[in-house]
């Protein structure tokens, strides 16, 4: 397994080992204890998630707000996303900052995104089946989320504006400008990771 750290702290890509030969090929998605060595994360993870979309479904910016916060290692198991982070920690270095992934069935990465963290994919393949691995339940009442498209965040999303499918919901999440963040950077390192 290799680590790749990213403008955002706690954020990380990961390639998996692979091994083929004609028969197909093999891999460890997920060892608990060489993902907690590498990356710091000292919390486990309690629920599964799949979704399958469409080409042009995006979905995000989301996140929960503590105490139900989630951290999520995400992949995509058929198809081809751009993978969204943005770090809305209040007074970390990297506040209002993105970093965007290429995640494949080909390529195989992986991609974590820590509390304090807001989330979001758009598919860029026919269809996607993405798989998201959750350090907390979910919670209805603690959803929140960004504008996917606002100006301040400046993302892109690697697809025509008007090829883009966005739920209702997603539509009415509040700007960048007009967002009071519910996390705090300082607070964060006390209930996700090891010092």
């Amino acid at each position: 397994m290799n680590i790749i750290e990213t403008n955002l702290e706690g954020c990380f890509e990961i390639e998996p080992r692979i091994f083929e030969d004609d028969r197909g090929y093999f891999y460890e998605s997920f060892n608990e204890s060489t993902f907690n060595k590498l990356t710091g994360f000292n919390r486990n993870f309690v629920q599964d998630n799949q979704s399958k979309s469409k080409k042009g479904v995006l979905r995000g910016l989301h996140f929960q707000s503590p105490p139900y916060a989630q951290a999520k290692l995400v992949r995509v198991v058929s198809g081809k996303v751009l993978d969204v982070a943005v770090d809305i920690r209040r007074g970390s270095p990297t506040y209002g900052e993105h970093h965007a992934v290429y995640l494949s069935d080909e390529n195989k990465k992986q991609f974590f995104v820590p509390r304090g963290v807001a989330h979001g994919f758009v598919v860029l393949s026919e269809t996607a089946e993405f798989l998201y691995k959750c350090d907390n339940l979910y919670h209805q009442p603690s959803d929140g989320g960004l504008y996917y498209n606002d100006r301040a965040l400046n993302i892109d999303w690697m697809i025509e504006e008007t090829a883009i499918i966005v739920s209702d919901k997603d539509r009415l999440l509040p700007s960048f400008e007009n967002f009071e963040s519910p996390f705090i950077y300082e607070e964060e390192l006390s209930y996700g990771y090891s010092e």
